[in-house]
């Protein structure tokens, strides 16, 4: 895994960093997506994440309320009873 990573810095730097100053015409540009995408992947993935995080958060704030209302719900019954 962090052998992917590294990858993975190693290529969008290459691409970020050192592609701009490489001619147009040169075949290393076959190997990189076009340059606007440098910008909308990494935005597209903080997004995602986000989502995916607030989707979480939300899920077990729900359980909790849920069974803090259960918990207080037999509380009361045995109460009464």
């Amino acid at each position: 895994m962090l052998v992917a990573a590294c990858v993975v810095f190693i290529y969008y730097s290459l691409w970020t960093l050192v592609m701009p100053f490489v001619d147009s015409d040169h075949p290393l540009h076959s190997l990189f997506p076009p340059r606007v995408w440098a910008i909308r992947l990494p935005v597209i993935l903080i997004l995602l994440g986000s989502a995916v995080v607030g989707s979480f958060l939300s899920v077990v704030m729900i359980r909790s309320s849920r069974k803090k209302a259960a918990k207080a719900k037999a509380a009361a019954a045995k109460k009464k009873a």
